[in-house]
């Protein structure tokens, strides 16, 4: 079984990607291979509507940038981790790229991401949270995805990089949802 995380920041290995790896660590713990993609820096444009995927389905967006590596990536693995700071009460630019654009290729690919597990991970510095994970947990819901809950909302309060690991309810709640994303995946896959 394999989990591919990916780090919605525009900062690499940043608070984001540190609540990403907590969760990693208990996926690990049960023998569950991990991918981290860190999405900073890397070319993902909005959707432009163009409906190519619906008229190729071949499990690919007809924009030529890095979407459609990642929409390979969500594809092979069984569960999917997507994980963004908070920009004014809602996810990154490049998450929201991710969201639109591997959505429409999904659902233009008979619901490819179907039956797989998914996890939202938000790092914020104050409040807004929880619109950008609804944001994230729409996207699975809506691509038949099965989310898996923890013991409070999946995020973590900081600003500067490291920050997160100072909330310790913050990382608590990551261990827990990477053992209930773990469990979940052993009783799909069992």
């Amino acid at each position: 079984m394999k989990v591919v995380g990916f780090n919605g920041s525009a900062r690499k290995d940043g608070n984001t990607a540190i609540l990403i790896n907590c969760v990693f660590k208990e996926l690990q713990a049960e023998g569950i291979e991990t991918e981290l993609v860190q999405l900073a820096g890397k070319d993902i444009a909005g959707c432009r509507a163009c409906f190519g995927c619906f008229a190729n389905k071949d499990g690919l967006c007809t924009q030529d940038d890095y979407l459609n590596t990642c929409v390979q990536k969500m594809a092979e693995a069984d569960g999917i981790i997507l994980g963004s700071p908070t920009y004014f009460t809602d996810v990154s630019t490049e998450m929201k790229a991710l969201i639109d654009r591997a959505g429409l290729v999904a659902k233009a690919n008979d619901s490819m991401f179907r039956r797989k597990v998914g996890a939202a991970v938000i790092a914020v510095r104050r409040a807004g949270s929880i619109h950008a994970f609804d944001s994230i947990n729409h996207f699975f819901l809506i691509t038949e995805m099965i989310v898996p809950g923890s013991d409070y909302w999946n995020m973590g309060f900081g600003l500067e990089k490291g920050d997160v690991e100072k909330d310790a309810e913050g990382i608590g709640t990551m261990k827990v949802l990477g053992r209930n994303m773990a469990w979940l995946l052993k009783k799909i896959h069992g």
